[in-house]
């Protein structure tokens, strides 16, 4: 592109950058937490906000039996289509939708809060920014007034936490968006072109109550479920001698997140539930990891009379990997960001799981890129006093505007 094509973009959004930072705390200021998950009242506002820059946010409603079915509220996805003319249609997608906040916080969760170049609040770096990078970035390539072919489309969605199954998931399966091509959200110093996979087993450890005076009535549940997290942890020590081909992804991993059982300390525990999460590297196969933790369960009780154990799987997220369709993405954001950051900015992987994955199971080119830190801590992402530092939220705006404007012209 022409010096003074990109001098027209980033002159926008800097002339534009204190509306986009009120934007972004309007969006901050209205909570999503997942749990509960009433999300449908953040779309609204979105479609409000969207609405007073000339974009028309389609409201698509998720039925409230599926949506009751996964445990949450509601749930209304947006999509906002901006068409400029024959040729490839790039979408720009950013969950809503983000964990409680939690204690230990000296900044309002809600308040949107600026302080030291920074704004605080729940979801302002996972990824309630990107709402604003991806919003502005394509005001700041309409504004420009460049000939273009193409489409960019918004999908701002609102079940990552629970998977995507409902966000993105959900409108790909009712047919309602297929990109060309997708970027979808992340952090501002890495193009992301794989990830791990994730997968969330719940395992209810059955014994049966008993007076702790006299413990032959009862079977114990946890010391059953003792044996099963023995077994679990040491079967993540070897699967972390497994190491993956993607640069930024290690090594699988497990974690137990999760136990409850017992009614009393005077009463033998009759049930016990564990749940846990087993990040998977791309070159894993779901199915194989999922039939090897169930049979580490099974052997780790197979000696405890008394004992019944079930298995159900709560989430199964694959990982994301490249499709040879995504070099104009990483080709064009790698470029536009190392210019912009004033240093050199790689493709990689990362070991977080995304929606992005849905695009790429449908066979769509799709990379993460957005606004953010260099790592998840920096941000303090799902802690207290979760931030994105101000300057990021700029420059990731030139850099997407800059790629949609070559991927477009």
């Amino acid at each position: 592109m022409k010096p003074e094509t990109l001098e027209t973009l980033d002159a926008w959004v800097d002339a534009h950058f204190a509306e986009e930072v009120r934007f972004l705390q309007e969006m901050v200021r209205v909570p999503t937490d997942t749990p509960p998950g009433n999300n449908a009242p953040h779309a609204e506002r979105t479609a409000e906000l969207l609405a007073g820059f000339g974009f028309t946010a389609e409201k698509h409603a998720v039925p409230a039996d599926e949506v009751r079915a996964a445990g949450l509220q509601t749930i209304t996805n947006l999509v906002v289509r901006r068409r400029y003319g024959a040729g490839r249609t790039v979408g720009l997608n950013a969950h809503g939708d983000v964990v409680p906040p939690g204690d230990g916080w000296s900044h309002d969760p809600y308040g949107g809060e600026i302080a030291g170049g920074k704004l605080y609040g729940r979801a302002a770096a996972v990824s309630k920014c990107d709402f604003a990078t991806f919003t502005f970035a394509t005001r700041a390539l309409e504004a420009a007034g460049l000939p273009l072919e193409g489409a960019v489309e918004l999908y701002f969605t609102y079940d990552e936490e629970f998977g995507g199954e409902l966000g993105p998931g959900w409108l790909l399966g009712q047919g309602l968006v297929k990109p060309d091509l997708l970027i979808a959200a992340a952090f501002s110093y890495q193009v992301i072109t794989g990830h791990n996979g994730c997968l969330q087993l719940e395992v209810t450890v059955n014994g049966k109550m008993g007076h702790a005076a006299v413990p032959e009535t009862g079977v114990d549940a946890m010391r059953a479920a003792t044996k099963i997290l023995n077994a679990l942890y040491h079967q993540n020590e070897l699967d972390q001698q497994i190491t993956s081909e993607v640069k930024g992804i290690k090594h699988p991993y497990l974690n137990i997140g999760l136990i409850e059982g017992g009614t009393n300390t005077n009463v033998i525990p009759g049930k016990v539930v564990i749940k846990l999460d087993r990040r998977m590297v791309p070159e894993e196969d779901p199915s194989e990891v999922e039939a090897q933790l169930r049979r580490v369960v099974a052997a780790a009780v197979a000696g405890s009379p008394g004992i019944t154990v079930e298995v159900k799987r709560i989430l199964l997220a694959r990982a994301l990997k490249p499709l040879p369709g995504n070099k104009p993405l990483v080709e064009a954001l790698t470029h536009h960001a190392s210019e912009v950051f004033g240093e050199p900015i790689e493709a990689s992987g990362t070991p977080l799981y995304t929606d992005a994955r849905l695009f790429c199971e449908r066979g769509i080119p799709a990379v993460l890129y957005g606004c953010g830190p260099r790592t998840v801590g920096e941000s303090n992402a799902k802690r207290a006093d979760e931030h994105i530092e101000l300057e990021d939220l700029r420059r990731a705006t030139k850099v997407v505007a800059r790629t949609l404007a070559e991927l477009l012209a």
